[in-house]
């Protein structure tokens, strides 16, 4: 592949709710530029960006891959992401680099949930957006109701550029708007005159085109209320710019699967598509910003990146200013699914991968250390849903660590660590089908077998009363025995986990036995009485006992401190404690009814409410216990337009009725 300079880059990021065909798109686009010699199909897994096992499995997207098409003395780098919620961290990075973005949308299903969600995040960063009308060939294929559809869920500059000729098994062609030329896709590209029966529609769409071009631009707003006509260039010219702006959102339509309109959408790319000198610089220092990492099986861990400013040359020192390393680039690889060419620099806007950086994660910048910046990273989505990760096969522990260990490297929006509580390994994802897959690479790049399960939930007990009580330790087995005889008192201690005091009159207990009673009660603290919780809010007082001139030692007393805690605890009044999360559920306000029905029979407490932006944010104290299930419950009940976040804040005490089903199942577990 030939050296693309800034002004011949144009990069583009292409979304959808999933199954809207935006592969199938990007596939017919790569077909048409003559970069393969066959169609391939999503349904065959055949695809050049779905090329992963678990993609061609499912007939899914689930992980970003580059396809840059040549076309006209440009470098177009289309990203094909994924369309399931589940992967919206791999959607986030795509855009962070796409100075474009191209939403399609199924002709029949219309405007979908992550429809709404991705042109409300484009939104968010002014992105320029275009929208293509997929699978118009298909039964109930409607290109106007989704155009209506479109202008009233996001405004009136929804402006189509093309209209379909013929409908659902009839589609056959499109009639270009701006240019007033008519196409027969069922034969390559091939020209005709303009359908009788489209010229009305044809000449809506031009007045509403001219119209919404003259209102972004001043000089033409003028010429257009005068009255005077205006000139096929100046709408072209006004079209680019309004576009580059975000000002005006232009529609084209097609049939991905069948490949008709992909050779007509490359050419209006190359046409009215900004390219990447058109665009403000974050910086003007050569510079790169890594948007994804892989780990590939042959060729092994791979950093895709985009040039953010300048250029960058291989064979030279590079410097990680994020992590402050020095790297080395032995070339660039052009990535088109997964099959590379080689480049050894890339200019400003330009994407590629590199292969063998020691440090280098996603989120880094890299750049020349006499000359260093740091770029803004990517903000991910934070994961919901938690599992517990058991091995199978006893020993293989570390080996599956190590394993998740290592597609942390690739996934940003997973988390994995050990609760300190439950001693189990817990994984978080961003839903079921996110850590279905991981299950699946774990088992695939290792052979190891993992189970997923509900985390238990680190419930602590504590006691609510003031209580005394003894322990003593003694023990005689010929030669040296053992004595350690302590009475201490245990009382409820609302500010601190846990204070040890001593209160000990006239030496009953020597004071260099102190810290292995204070020893002994922190052991005895791990597994309470009630169901093998630790003790949290206690303070302790050592207030007498005795002692051996010869027996007692160390080990003496911080056994019978062990025996005190537990004899006390006996006779307490002991409560369950369970770690209430702050909850934060944002959701369109017509679901906030279900809400919040649905955070009471959780047990939860509604706090307050406000709104923000087209939202509402529903904010809730609610058990753990209650949470643990709440990601995949919420898709459900709002077609997944809902998110939260959950945050710990505080123990409370467990209901009556809860706590005994806890001590059942404790009782039920030891015997």
């Amino acid at each position: 592949m030939k050296k693309y300079k800034t002004e011949q880059i144009k990069n583009i990021g292409i979304v959808s709710h999933a199954r809207a065909g935006k592969t199938s798109l990007t596939e017919s686009l790569l077909f048409s530029a003559g970069h393969t010699s066959r169609l391939g199909k999503v349904d065959d897994g055949t695809t050049t960006t779905d090329y992963l096992p678990a993609e061609t499995a499912r007939n899914v997207t689930i992980s970003t891959a580059l396809a840059p098409v040549e076309w006209k003395d440009y470098k177009i780098n289309l990203i094909d992401t994924p369309g399931y919620s589940d992967f919206a961290g791999e959607v986030k990075a795509a855009l962070r680099v796409s100075d474009n973005m191209l939403l399609v949308v199924c002709a029949v299903s219309g405007i979908q949930v992550r429809t709404e969600i991705l042109w409300d995040y484009a939104e968010e960063l002014n992105k320029p957006r275009m929208i293509f009308v997929n699978k118009l060939d298909r039964e109930n294929a409607d290109f106007e109701t989704v155009v209506d559809a479109l202008k009233e869920k996001f405004g009136n500059k929804i402006v189509p550029l093309w209209v379909p000729i013929g409908a659902e098994d009839q589609f056959y062609g499109v009639v270009d708007i701006v240019n007033n030329k008519a196409y027969d896709f069922r034969e390559g590209m091939k020209e005709i005159p303009v359908p009788d029966e489209v010229k009305d529609q044809v000449e809506l769409h031009k007045a509403h085109l001219t119209e919404s071009v003259a209102e972004c631009n001043d000089e033409l707003l003028m010429k257009y209320l005068e009255g005077e006509e205006l000139t096929q260039e100046e709408i072209m010219g006004g079209l680019k710019t309004a576009i580059k702006e975000a000002c005006l959102f232009p529609v084209f339509c097609g049939a991905a699967y069948k490949n008709y309109g992909a050779e007509l959408l490359l050419n209006t790319f190359a046409e009215i598509v900004p390219t990447a000198d058109e665009f403000e610089h974050e910086t003007d220092k050569d510079s790169a910003l890594v948007f994804k990492t892989i780990v590939d099986p042959f060729v092994g861990r791979l950093n895709f990146i985009k040039v953010m400013a300048g250029s960058l040359k291989a064979g030279q020192p590079i410097y990680n200013s994020t992590k402050e390393k020095e790297e080395k680039i032995s070339n660039f690889m052009i990535m088109r699914g997964k099959t590379s060419e080689t480049t050894d620099e890339l200019f400003a806007g330009d994407i590629a991968a590199v292969s063998k950086l020691q440090s280098t994660g996603t989120g880094d910048t890299l750049c020349y250390k006499n000359n260093p910046v740091v770029l803004e990273g990517i903000e991910f989505p934070e994961p919901v849903l938690q599992f517990a990760v058991v091995s199978k096969n006893r020993g293989d522990e570390d080996k599956v660590a190590a394993a998740i260990n290592k597609i942390l490297d690739e996934d940003l929006s997973l988390r994995y660590f050990k609760d300190p509580d439950t001693k189990e390994s817990i994984i978080v994802g961003m839903g079921d089908l996110h850590l279905e897959i991981i299950q699946e690479k774990i088992k695939g790049a290792n052979n190891l077998e993992i189970e997923t399960k509900t985390p238990k939930v680190p419930y602590k007990e504590t006691l609510k009363n003031n209580v005394r009580a003894q322990g003593k330790h003694k023990k005689q087995s010929g030669g040296a025995g053992q004595y350690g005889d302590v009475w201490i008192t245990l009382e409820p201690n609302y500010e601190e986990m846990f204070t040890f005091k001593e209160n000990v009159f006239g030496g009953a207990v020597p004071k260099n036995y102190f810290p292995a009673v204070e020893k002994g009660i922190l052991e005895a603290m791990e597994s309470g009485v009630l169901a093998g919780y630790p003790v949290i809010n206690i303070k302790a007082t050592l207030v007498d006992g005795s002692y051996h001139p010869v027996d007692s030692n160390e080990m003496s007393f911080k056994m019978a401190g062990i025996l005190a805690f537990r004899n006390a605890m006996a006779k307490a009044n002991s409560v369950l404690l369970e770690p209430i999360m702050d909850v934060a559920v944002t959701v369109p306000e017509a679901f906030m009814g279900d809400i919040m029905g649905d955070m009471n029979s959780r047990r939860g407490k509604i706090m307050g409410m406000e709104a923000v932006g087209k939202n509402q944010v529903i904010k809730a104290k609610v058990p753990l216990a209650e949470m643990y299930t709440y990601a995949i419950n919420l898709k459900a009940m709002t077609q997944g337009r809902g998110t939260f976040t959950m945050d710990f804040t505080e123990y409370e005490e467990v209901p009556p009725k809860v706590s005994d089903d806890i001590k059942k199942a404790y009782e039920a577990e030891q015997n």
